[in-house]
């Protein structure tokens, strides 16, 4: 991230910067690709069809058409890397094509750890001399994690006291009001200054989690910090979680034990997730759920535009002169609509145009740093297939599919997609319907690949020029 002058640092990202040159010199270069999003934005699903059609691409079938048409039809094979003895947990795609493919299927688990995984991408070269050469090999990198942890980045520039305020601003806002009440109850029930009693501390982050968890699962809900309060990972719940936020009017020990342990909390984030995986990303994916946002109602909607703003500023975007000296950071952003095939294709282009407008002005600032932006519509899984439906009389598009609670084939009428945020009168008689469907059957071995929509052109547009 530009901002953090750590010397030991940037002696490793220009490093790793002569390396990147070495290494395309030889023809071996190296692509890492950072999936980011918000959370159920579907990024282990994304992950899962992108690594299966790529290895189906490698065994010769057409299931990443502009993928191919960027590479000029070079593409000779893909391999997956062997793990590391010490490395990070691998990307299961076999166990998740398999819960796909399953008799019913099921969709992947959410994801509670990091994890990744390598492709080698084997390509001819295009010199006279290649045959003499051997193929060029591109290694692409990608890595998994919980979408809750993302939400932590833009907390590394916050002190304690300017979180705080931030967030019960927040929490006082709307619906959230109720599901904090019992939280800002036990806030105003302190005395000003309140003893850094364990008991006190326990009670008021399990408070604050319970919030946290309402605000989630209830009304739809995904500006929330931090991240790993609500999903911990394998560890669990560490005492390093046991803060929460407080108001101004607090002094004293505990307000001086929360503020001691949000720093502890932002060194071991920035220290174990945000430095070691983050830091020399060239390419990110930032996915979003715009259909569940609009869903879930004009407040969810808001505040997922106000958390793709804080992740877009605090994502480390490439061109400053750090970048340009150590040969790091990130050239390539797109930022994709998931779950594109729950509205017909005339309403696709709406769905892209209103997510351009939510990431205009971050969009905009990493315009300017020089990063090649894009904004894509994506159905990682195609589940459906474009119908016509009959609304009040009238024939109007929809989608057909298998709906995954009744196991039924059903029409749906998902409603109109606005092409820019919604006015006040959506929201009063606006009708969305946003429901979950069972995916397609799949070949187990995931030999043919997994049926998408854009999947290909986004992956042109992060990594083709590299082909």
């Amino acid at each position: 991230m530009s901002g953090l002058l750590d010397p030991f640092g940037l002696l490793r990202d220009a490093a790793y910067g002569a390396e990147r040159f070495g290494r395309s010199l030889l023809g071996q270069e190296r692509i890492r690709l950072a999936v980011t999003g918000l959370t159920r934005a579907g990024k282990t699903v994304f992950i899962t069809s992108l690594l299966a059609n790529l290895l189906a691409a490698g065994r010769g079938r057409r299931t990443l058409p502009a993928l191919e048409a960027a590479a000029g039809g070079r593409l000779r094979g893909v391999k997956a890397v062997a793990p590391e003895l010490h490395g990070l947990p691998r990307f299961d795609v076999a166990a998740h094509v398999a819960a796909l493919a399953a008799n019913p299927p099921a969709w992947p688990a959410r994801t509670d750890d990091l994890s990744s995984l390598e492709l080698v991408l084997e390509l001819d070269r295009q010199s006279l001399f290649g045959s003499v050469m051997g193929p060029r090999t591109i290694t692409l990198e990608l890595l998994d994690y919980p979408g809750e942890w993302l939400l932590d980045l833009p907390m590394l520039r916050q002190d304690f006291a300017a979180w705080s305020q931030a967030t019960l601003a927040r929490l006082r806002s709307g619906p959230r009001a109720a599901e904090a009440a019992r939280f800002f109850a036990f806030l105003d029930a302190l005395p000003n200054y309140a003893p850094a009693d364990d008991s006190l501390i326990r009670e008021g982050a399990a408070l604050y989690r319970d919030t946290l968890r309402g605000c989630r699962d209830k009304l739809g809900f995904r500006f929330l910090q931090p991240g790993r309060l609500l999903n911990p990972g394998p560890r669990g719940e560490t005492p390093l979680l046991w803060f929460f936020p407080v108001p101004r009017l607090l002094q004293g020990e505990l307000a001086e034990a929360m503020a001691e342990r949000h720093r502890a909390y932002i060194e071991a984030q920035r220290e174990e997730f945000f430095e070691p995986y983050f830091r020399r990303f060239e390419r990110q994916a930032v996915l979003v759920d715009v259909l569940g946002a609009l869903h879930a109602g004009r407040e969810a909607f808001e505040d997922t535009a106000d958390a793709l703003a804080a992740i877009a500023e605090a994502l480390r975007y490439g061109g400053g002169w750090l970048d340009w000296l150590t040969g790091v950071g990130v050239d390539r952003v797109a930022f994709v609509a998931t779950k594109a095939d729950h509205v017909p294709a005339r309403q696709r282009d709406a769905l892209s145009a209103l997510l351009g407008h939510l990431v205009a002005a971050p969009q905009g600032r990493v315009a300017s740093a020089g990063v090649a932006t894009s904004v894509h519509a994506l159905a990682s899984v195609r589940c459906t297939e474009d119908d016509v439906a009959t609304l009040d009389g009238r024939p109007v598009a929809a989608v057909r599919g298998v709906l995954m609670e009744s196991r039924r084939s059903a029409k749906v009428y998902p409603g109109e997609i606005p092409l820019r945020p919604p006015e006040p009168g959506f929201w009063e008689h606006g009708f969305f319907e946003m429901p979950e469907f069972q995916p397609p059957r799949l070949d187990p071995a995931g030999g043919a690949g997994v049926p998408h929509l854009g999947l290909d052109a986004l992956v042109a547009a992060l990594i083709g020029d590299k082909l």
